[in-house]
């Protein structure tokens, strides 16, 4: 699956042209399920309640869902980023660039 990657010029340290890039994520063979997974469950549980990010790998992989946590940690960055979702450690938003630990999902309240 290609998935395309827009960078801001502050995020590449350079003054040349910004191009958009097409990367083939090879871990991302499960996309379009993972996404599905994390809105319906996070659509489901409503903007007030979350879901850890392991319990939708279970959901999706039982026999390896460890071998997918940062699968399911990616998509979920992405949902973040195009506003679907909040990502949230200890109740707050969380920056999805520098997010370290455990995470939970909500849907977002202008989804």
């Amino acid at each position: 699956m290609l998935f395309k990657i827009h960078l801001k010029r502050s995020q590449i340290n350079t003054k040349k042209p910004l191009i958009d890039m097409e990367v083939n994520c090879k871990n991302m063979q499960h996309y379009e399920e993972i996404a599905t997974t994390i809105l319906s469950t996070a659509t489901h549980r409503g903007a007030e309640k979350s879901t850890c990010p392991s319990e939708i790998a279970r959901m999706l992989f039982p026999d390896n869902w460890r071998n997918h946590m940062q699968d399911v940690r990616e998509v979920a960055t992405d949902l973040h980023k195009k506003g679907s979702v909040v990502i949230t450690q200890k109740g707050v938003p969380v920056d999805v660039e520098h997010m370290k630990g455990p995470v939970r999902i909500k849907i977002s309240k202008i989804n």
